[in-house]
C-alpha cells in the first residue's frame, strides 16, 4: 500500500483522517502545527503525539521533503533564486526577495507552463503536470528552512498558471492561510493570471480576500495575440468584465501587470488607451521592465520611456508603480534555471 502525503491534507481533511484512525480528532490540530508551523520532517520530532499514533503515521503516511538542487543569491541585493527537486525528478523555481514590508516568496504552481508568453521563459520547456497544493505551500517550508527567515508574503507567479490549475492553488491558499500553520493571511497572498476568464469568474464567487494581479501587457486584441495566445480565447473587453465582477464581489483592488517591450506597447498612445481601459476600475499597473530572453527579440524598454509611461498613467488617475528589479545578476526571470537544469540532464542521459 503506497503511503499518503500527510501535507496534503487541509486541518479538516486531517481531522476526519485522524478520526477514521481511531484517534481523537483533537490530535489533527497537534500534527498540523508540527508540519506546517514547526517544518518538522520526522513524525518522532512530535513530542506531543504518543508514540502509538506516531507508528501508525510513520507506517501510512510520509512527510513531504523537497530538495534544494541548488540556489543562485544576487550580491546586488540578495534576492534567492531556488531550483527545488520534486519526488519524481521534475524541477520548480521559487524566487526569496526581502523588502521593507517582510520576505515574500515568489512560487510556482506547474512543472512549466501552456500558456506560451512570448516574453516567458517559463514556456520555453513546455508543460510537465500540475503541482499538488502541498508541493506548491512546500515551497515555503522549503525555503524557510534554507534561509531560517520567515516568509510574510506569497506570490503566485512562479512557473505555471495558477488559474490553470485552479483546485491545487485554491487549497494551497487554504493550507498556507491556516492559523495553525504558516497563518500567512489572505490579503499577503497574490495570485496572477494571464487571463482565464472563466475562473476569473469562479475565484471571484470564492470571495478568498487574496490579491489578484492580471497579466496585461498590451491594450489591443491584436497587440495581446502577439504577445500572449490566451488572447486569441479571451478578448480583452471578456477579460475586464471579468475583472469587474471580481472587484464588486470581494471588493479588492486588481493590479495590472504590464510588462514593457520596446517598440511594441511602450508608446504614449499605449498609456492613453491604457488608461483609458482601466479609469472605471479599482486598479494600480505595475510597470514590469521585461527581462530579455536569448530565443526572443524582445527587448526591455528604456529608463525614460519607462518613467514617460508611468507618468501618464499616474497624471491620468490611474495609480502606477514600477516593479523593483531584482536579482538581475542571477537567472531571475521565471524558466531560466529550470531550463538549465533540463538541458544539464539530457546531456548526462
Amino acid at each position: 500500500m503506497d503511503k499518503i502525503n500527510i501535507n496534503e491534507f487541509t486541518l479538516e481533511e486531517l481531522e476526519n483522517y485522524i478520526l477514521d484512525l481511531g484517534e481523537k480528532k483533537f490530535h489533527a490540530k497537534q500534527i498540523f502545527k508540527w508540519i506546517h508551523k514547526y517544518k518538522i520532517l520526522n513524525f518522532d520530532e512530535m513530542t506531543d503525539i504518543s508514540k502509538s499514533l506516531r507508528d501508525k503515521l510513520k507506517e501510512k503516511t510520509y512527510i513531504l521533503n523537497m530538495e534544494v538542487i541548488e540556489c543562485q543569491k544576487s550580491k546586488k541585493d540578495g534576492t534567492m533564486k531556488f531550483l527545488i527537486k520534486l519526488d519524481d525528478n521534475c524541477a520548480i523555481e521559487s524566487v526569496f526577495m526581502r523588502y521593507n514590508h517582510g520576505n515574500t516568496l515568489c512560487v510556482s504552481t506547474q512543472v512549466g507552463c501552456k500558456m506560451g508568453c512570448k516574453f516567458c521563459a517559463s514556456t520555453k520547456e513546455g508543460f510537465r503536470r500540475n503541482l499538488q497544493a502541498s508541493e506548491i505551500e512546500g515551497q515555503i517550508l522549503t525555503v524557510e528552512r534554507y534561509t531560517n527567515e520567515k516568509i510574510s508574503n506569497v506570490v503566485y507567479m512562479g512557473i505555471g498558471e495558477p488559474l490553470d490549475n485552479f483546485d491545487n492553488t485554491l487549497k494551497s491558499i487554504e493550507i498556507i492561510n491556516d492559523p495553525q500553520g504558516l497563518n500567512i493571511g489572505a490579503r499577503h497572498i497574490s495570485l496572477s493570471t494571464c487571463g482565464i476568464v472563466p475562473k476569473i469568474y469562479e475565484l471571484a464567487d470564492k470571495n478568498i480576500q487574496c490579491t489578484l494581479s492580471i497579466s496585461l501587457h498590451a491594450t489591443t486584441d491584436e497587440k495581446r495575440r502577439d504577445i500572449m495566445p490566451i488572447a486569441n480565447k479571451y478578448s480583452i473587453n471578456e477579460l475586464i468584465d471579468a475583472c469587474k465582477d471580481y472587484i464588486k464581489k470581494t471588493g479588492r483592488r486588481i493590479s495590472f501587470e504590464y510588462a514593457l517591450i520596446k517598440g511594441k506597447n511602450d508608446s504614449y498612445e499605449d498609456a492613453l488607451a491604457l488608461a483609458k481601459l482601466l479609469r472605471s476600475m479599482i486598479a494600480h499597473v505595475n510597470l514590469i521592465p521585461v527581462n530579455e530572453i536569448k530565443e526572443k527579440d524582445y527587448k526591455k524598454a528604456n529608463e525614460q520611456s519607462i518613467k514617460n509611461f508611468m507618468n501618464t498613467l499616474n497624471s491620468m488617475g490611474i495609480v502606477t508603480t514600477v516593479r523593483r528589479e531584482l536579482g538581475s545578476d542571477i537567472d531571475a526571470a521565471c524558466g531560466q534555471l529550470r531550463k538549465k537544469y533540463i538541458e544539464n540532464n539530457k546531456k548526462l542521459q
